[in-house]
């Protein structure tokens, strides 16, 4: 089994980078499930319905979300309906949508579960105790276990991944937007990446216009951040290769897109 995981896209031109490149690259890695992060799609924050749809028109067969679910309120009239998308299991209970998906491949299925971490973030409920009930949950169905965690601390992230690991196929971070460059398969069987990184705009800092964040920290005054339109962009990816049976991961491997890491098919 190979999933391929996108992460973060952000505003247009994260979604005009998936819609060129998810083709090729699935094209080039031929995954069995793609999965893309979608939580900054509409504008930098949030998700709409077009988007979504245009998302699984374009190839992806899951969409996670993270901290700006919420953002676009439109989602409250789609996302209970919305069988592909995944946001954090740890929101409080009672709140729209799902926490774990199945998606089906052949007579496989994996299981995939949304996480959102507590450090430095809104405090909600326990991550490691909701990983926990929803991994038993899903082992009721399959051993293909995928974790998007979407936490700003690494610490936070790590210990995750070694608090799941052999109970999981894979933890792969979200949410900081810079791809890290420490993805291995963990001694029991779990892949592992801090954080994917960012689709969106290249010269940028996190996705926003770099003059407007430049001023916030100069000044500590308040400035509207936005998604620059134009100007050169990026795709960050990852593939991970995993047991179809037991489960265990036998490779990650990372995938950056940019001017500066051409891509190559």
């Amino acid at each position: 089994m190979r999933i391929l995981f996108v992460g973060d896209v952000v505003g247009s031109p994260g979604r005009d980078m998936v819609q060129q490149y998810l083709p090729k690259l699935k094209q080039k890695y031929q995954p069995h499930i793609s999965i893309i992060n979608g939580e900054n799609a509409a504008s930098g924050k949030g998700i709409n319905e077009k988007i979504y749809k245009n998302f699984l028109a374009w190839g992806a067969q899951a969409v996670t979300m993270g901290n700006h679910t919420w953002d676009k309120k439109e989602i409250f009239e789609f996302i209970d309906d919305a069988k592909n998308m995944v946001r954090p299991a740890n929101f409080p209970e009672g709140t729209p949508g799902k926490g774990l998906i199945f998606i089906k491949y052949n007579s496989f299925e994996v299981a995939i579960i949304n996480l959102q971490g507590r450090t430095f973030m809104p405090p909600l409920d326990d991550p490691f105790r909701k990983a926990d009930e929803l991994i038993e949950e899903a082992k009721k169905r399959t051993n293909l276990i995928f974790v998007d965690f979407h936490a700003e601390a690494t610490s936070e992230k790590l210990a995750m991944a070694w608090y799941l690991d052999g109970k999981v196929s894979a933890v792969i971070g979200t949410h900081t937007h810079i791809q890290t460059a420490d993805e291995r398969v963990l001694p029991k069987g779990t892949a592992y990446l801090t954080d994917v990184g960012m689709t969106g705009p290249y010269d940028t800092i996190l996705g926003m216009e770099k003059e407007a964040v430049i001023k916030k920290f100069l000044t500590s005054l308040p400035v509207r951040f936005e998604v620059p339109k134009d100007g050169r962009t990026q795709l960050s990816a990852v593939i991970i290769d995993i047991d179809q049976n037991s489960g265990q991961a036998n490779k990650i491997e990372r995938v950056l897109i940019n001017d500066d890491h051409p891509f190559f098919s």
